[in-house]
């Protein structure tokens, strides 16, 4: 059984990792719904908390059929982060989670997210400062390094928990490589195989199929595993993940049914939470990946990434039912 801290999460748990305007509540409620064991919010500035920003608040919403849940926050200045924390804390979270992993450009060469990876004592100070102002299990999300020649992350890993956090999740890639390349994921197994480290060691990184996970997880001994992008717009990887570490057998894709359904819903949830404009624009990206690899589909798609109101998508999903049915596709 994996713990953070008394928070039991299965023998194998799958991470819903936090991603900016993806790792929203409606796309959450649906990751939960088809297996995530623990969820990430979206990252939120700590700076954006502390000066009641909209968009910074509207991110702490959690809701009970979401638990497990973490928050999220990032930044680069010690005394806000642990206000932030203080301010995260009274709603309530099961976990506070710290971004170091982060690799966008406006954040990282300020010094947050990914950035801080070049300065590895502060990153252990901010830790620490973090964990003392929080009743909570902290965790950390991170990368390997800044870039190929600071590729700490043992050393790290072993600090950090050294100063009070409960769990890692560690992306496969340097700050320098972003998403490119292939994710290495034999330190992250180092960390884990570390005979100094008890705490749950999380890999991040390509998980893709069933199969990567299950190979990864035999692997390099890792507690759980974290996904990312290969969930946007798919929430069925977690089922497909769960049915294969149980039997060994690929389940079936979902139904042509089963992705207009969940895409419905997914607007109205987004438009509800967001509002008219956002909840529209923000779904987008899932489109294209909830109707990935059916044939013929193209015009539809090219149709509802450019839709601009609830009403329209609406329309446009009762045609695509009208046109497949219930046509099933590997």
């Amino acid at each position: 059984m994996v713990k953070i801290g008394n928070i039991e999460l299965g023998d194998f748990p799958l991470l819903l990792a936090p991603m900016e305007d993806v790792s929203d509540p409606p796309f959450r409620a649906l990751c939960k719904e088809q297996g995530a064991d623990l969820m990430y919010t979206e990252f939120i500035s700590s700076e954006g908390l502390i000066r009641d920003a909209v968009k910074s608040v509207q991110k702490l919403d959690i809701y009970e059929y979401e638990r497990p849940v973490g928050i999220q926050i990032f930044g680069y200045d010690i005394e806000s982060m642990k206000q932030a924390t203080e301010i995260t804390t009274q709603t309530n979270p099961d976990i506070i989670d710290i971004n170091y992993g982060c690799p966008v450009k406006k954040v990282a060469c300020k010094g947050a997210g990914a950035g801080i990876l070049q300065d590895i004592p502060k990153m252990v100070s901010m830790t620490a400062e973090i964990v003392k102002s929080t009743n909570l299990p902290v965790t950390v999300k991170t990368r390997l390094g800044w870039d190929e020649n600071s590729k700490y992350i043992v050393e790290v890993a072993e600090r950090l928990q050294d100063v009070g956090i409960k769990a890692i999740s560690i992306h496969g890639r340097t700050r320098k490589q972003m998403y490119k390349g292939e994710a290495d994921w034999s330190l992250i197994g180092e960390v884990k195989n570390n005979p100094r480290m008890n705490i749950p060691v999380f890999g991040n990184g390509d998980i893709d199929t069933p199969e990567k996970a299950k190979i990864m997880g035999n692997r390099y001994g890792v507690d759980g595993v974290m996904i990312g992008r290969a969930a946007i717009g798919y929430p069925w990887i977690f089922r497909e993940i769960k049915h294969y570490l149980a039997t060994g057998k690929n389940i079936d894709p979902p139904t042509m049914a089963e992705r207009i359904e969940v895409c419905k819903r997914h607007i109205d949830m987004s438009v509800k939470w967001k509002g008219p404009i956002l909840g529209i624009v923000e779904t987008r990206r899932h489109y294209t990946n909830y109707f990935k690899g059916i044939p013929h589909f193209k015009d539809y798609r090219m149709r509802l990434v450019t839709a601009d109101t609830q009403a329209e998508v609406h329309e446009i999903l009762a045609e695509v039912e009208e046109a497949f049915g219930e046509h099933q596709f590997a």
